[in-house]
Order: C-alpha cells, then structure tokens, then sequence
C-alpha cells in the first residue's frame, strides 16, 4: 500500500487542489485505476503528476506536456524525449528572453514618463 496515493495524499504533497489532479486525468495526462468508486495513484502516476506541474511552471502547454509524456511511454531509452525537451526548452528560453527585451523597453517607457511628469511638477 506505500506504493499507491489517494487524490487528496497527492493533492497535499503537491500542494494543489484535487479537482486540478481531475482536471489532468480529463485531459489524459493521468490514468489512476479505481478500488471501487475511490481512485488510486501508482508511483508512475505520482512522477507524471510532478512532470506535468514542472512543466507547467515552466510555461509549457498541456500539449506540450502530453507530446512529453507519451514520448516517455514510447521509447524506454528515453532519447527521442530528451531530444523533445531540449527542443522545448530552447523555444521556451527563446520566447523568455524577448519576454525580458520587452519588459526592460516598457520599464524605460515608464521611466520616461515619470521623468517627465515630476520634471513638470
């Protein structure tokens, strides 16, 4: 019984509500089994669940967390995944650092402007 989770030892783990761990079973990205009407989490389960919260403070979409997901599944040598999420990764710095380019510019817009405005009072 160490080896399986109920929905709310997960949710308290993970610090997350269980209607967010239904809503990834919904999406497919989790597949508990059922003891009656009651789910249960395997270890696999619990290491998806951890993937799938990394990945979303990361910024990647369920999409892209799914495609991770079952490239897991699919390739024990866990290479074409790896090649995935280098991939992804890349994209998501990309898309990060323009993020801070436009940050810093609007930063000195403001700036400006409050110059501006305490120069003219």
């Amino acid at each position: 019984m160490d080896d399986l989770f109920s929905i709310n030892e997960l949710a308290d783990t993970f610090e997350i509500s269980a209607r967010a761990i239904r809503f990834y079973e919904d999406k497919g990205l989790l597949a508990p089994t059922r003891v009656g009407s009651r789910r249960v989490y395997t270890r696999r389960d619990r290491a998806r669940l951890q993937l799938i919260l990394r990945g979303k403070r990361l910024g990647f979409s369920l999409g892209e967390i799914a495609e991770y997901l079952d490239l897991y599944d699919q390739d024990p040598t866990q290479v074409a995944q790896s090649k995935l999420l280098l991939e992804k990764v890349a994209q998501r710095r990309w898309a990060l650092e323009q993020q801070l380019v436009d940050i810093r510019d609007t930063l000195a817009d403001l700036d400006d402007i409050q110059r501006q405005i305490q120069d003219r009072l």
